[in-house]
């Protein structure tokens, strides 16, 4: 342990990511499709990694910028498949699951928002533009919801049901393609109550192609 550790001593998190590396961090990322949702949910990282929870833990409950930019790598490397793959005419649209207002005014932010801007970031500063747009508002939440880890999981979706809407409706145009794509971003899915719900109010409000996507499994 370091001298500073015995005057202010480092949560267990802290201790598990101060010696991984970006690079270390980035080598744990294996997509997979968990069917939970419709659509399935794309998942980044391995919950059970000792790593990826310590970063997820910093990141929801600290605002950890080292947790940030660990997980806004890992979404950066995602992202960037689904930018070389699309239509170019095509927006990408990335849109952070919001928090209830009383869980926002006590941590004083959205961690999916700040890793979103952490992965926006990260692709910036390669290509010198970003092809993504963060829309940290087109959901809202309806109402404080109970904490999902404190709920059984066949309590979960009546939880989260209709916990979401978009105050503003989405025009895609007539006919053809959709115009946009919108990547929808949760830290963990468990049972995907939340990241279906939040599908859910987008659909509503006209969206056509939607990308749940979390963080973790």
């Amino acid at each position: 342990m370091r001298l500073l550790d015995y005057i202010f001593p480092p949560r267990a998190d802290e201790l598990a990511l101060r010696d991984v590396s970006l690079d270390t961090f980035l080598a744990h990322s294996a997509p997979r499709l968990v069917e939970y949702t419709r659509p399935g949910t794309v998942a980044l990282l391995p919950f059970s990694h000792i790593a990826v929870r310590a970063a997820l833990h910093e990141a929801k409950y600290h605002g950890s910028g080292y947790a940030f930019e660990l997980l806004g790598a890992v979404l950066a490397d995602y992202l960037r498949d689904i930018d070389e793959m699309r239509n170019k005419s095509t927006q990408l649209c990335l849109v952070p699951v919001p928090l209830g207002k009383k869980r926002l005014k006590e941590r004083g932010y959205n961690q999916s928002e700040e890793i979103l801007r952490s992965a926006i970031g990260i692709l910036t500063e390669e290509d010198g533009i970003c092809t993504y747009s963060l829309h940290p508002r087109l959901l809202a939440r309806t109402r404080d919801t109970v904490s999902q880890v404190s709920l059984p999981r066949d309590e979960r979706e009546g939880n989260m049901c209709g916990a979401f809407h978009c105050p503003l409706q989405i025009d895609e145009g007539e006919g053809g393609e959709a115009a946009s794509i919108y990547i929808v971003l949760d830290d963990v899915i468990t049972t995907g109550a939340t990241l279906q719900a939040a599908v859910s109010a987008l659909k509503k409000a006209g969206a056509k192609r939607i990308i749940p996507l979390a963080l973790a499994h």
